[in-house]
């Protein structure tokens, strides 16, 4: 059975309670929630973890390395700014789709820009927990299926 992270920044902790009309009122529990099933209907075993720790996050990716057949990476506000992680994405042989639960392209100037992006295989944006599913998808069909 094929394994893989879903990894969440910094924030991403306060889903349900921070800006719901941007992220909505579902919380971060909901969410894992709804991939460990999305998981057990897939065959695959997928594993959750959240941190608003920079080195916390940098840690999680380098351990998924030989452990996880990919990585699915909301970086939060990290996206924009931390060559840390996005040198941790670059240095792991797995693949890691970044995903953005909102459309950051349709907001501040500054969310425009992702340092992970050109590391990540792809990138998600804009189409809410339902992100997070299709960047499994694309990476079990990556790694041949589950």
């Amino acid at each position: 059975m094929k394994r893989y992270l879903v990894l969440n920044g910094p924030n991403l902790n306060r889903l349900g309670k921070r800006e719901p009309d941007v992220y909505g009122r579902k919380t971060l529990t909901d969410l894992e929630r709804e991939l460990l099933q999305f998981g057990e209907d897939s065959g695959i075993e997928i594993t959750c973890f959240q941190s608003s720790h920079e080195g916390d996050i940098i840690d999680a990716i380098h351990e998924a390395d030989e452990q996880y057949a990919g990585i699915v990476l909301n970086p939060g506000a990290f996206t924009h700014y931390s060559y840390a992680i996005r040198d941790a994405v670059a240095g792991v042989s797995v693949p890691v789709m970044e995903v953005h639960i909102s459309n950051v392209y349709a907001r501040e100037e500054f969310r425009r820009h992702s340092v992970i992006a050109p590391v990540a295989a792809g990138q998600i944006a804009g189409l809410g927990f339902f992100g997070y599913r299709l960047a499994l998808l694309a990476l079990m069909n990556q790694s041949g299926g589950n």
